[in-house]
């Protein structure tokens, strides 16, 4: 696995033809309830994945992923159990640039002259061949979890007696117009 993630997939990127090829894998028993904990849900049920891979260039590699996922989240109200079904695609660009003993430290800081900003998202940079599909798969799990899950029919009200809110501590500098 990669270090503290609960879920891994390696896939060797030089072995990858120009045909591209399809991979699919799904977390088991153990790995779903480490996923449950570390993603801080109820549970998993169900978590597969099917990647498409293709070779851009010789160095630059296409990835689409599906996710396929059944999870159970508490009710931010009520904290009953919530079920809920994530159907999610989404694609990334890698692009392999070596080992990194050959490169400049990027913790170094370049001359000013030299300082260029991008604010385009291009191609991850990746220093080795073998890539753990799961990583992204779990990155992208934790962003297609509802923040704020909620029981059918529940809904939040303030106690009785709570309707007016609080005064606001700026109140005081209205009266000094």
């Amino acid at each position: 696995m990669t270090e503290g993630l609960p879920l891994s997939h390696s896939y060797n990127l030089a072995r990858l033809g120009n045909a591209g090829d399809e991979v699919r894998f799904a977390a088991g028993d153990a790995e779903r309830a480490a996923i449950a904990k570390w993603a801080g849900i109820v549970s998993v049920e169900k978590l597969a994945v099917r990647a498409e891979i293709k070779k851009l260039e010789p160095n630059r590699f296409g990835l689409v992923l599906f996710l396929d996922a059944d999870v159970t989240q508490s009710c931010v109200v009520s904290l009953e159990p919530v079920a809920a079904h994530i159907d999610h695609s989404f694609s990334r660009e890698f692009v392999f640039a070596g080992p990194t003993r050959h490169r400049p430290d990027p913790a170094q800081p370049k001359p000013e002259s030299e300082t260029v900003i991008d604010l385009e998202e291009g191609p991850e940079e990746i220093t080795s061949l073998h890539l753990d599909l799961a990583v992204p798969v779990l990155e992208e799990f934790v962003l297609a979890l509802d923040p704020y899950p909620r029981a059918p029919g529940v809904e939040f009200s303030p106690k009785k007696g709570e309707t007016d809110p609080p005064e606001s501590p700026f109140a005081v500098l209205k009266g000094l117009k």
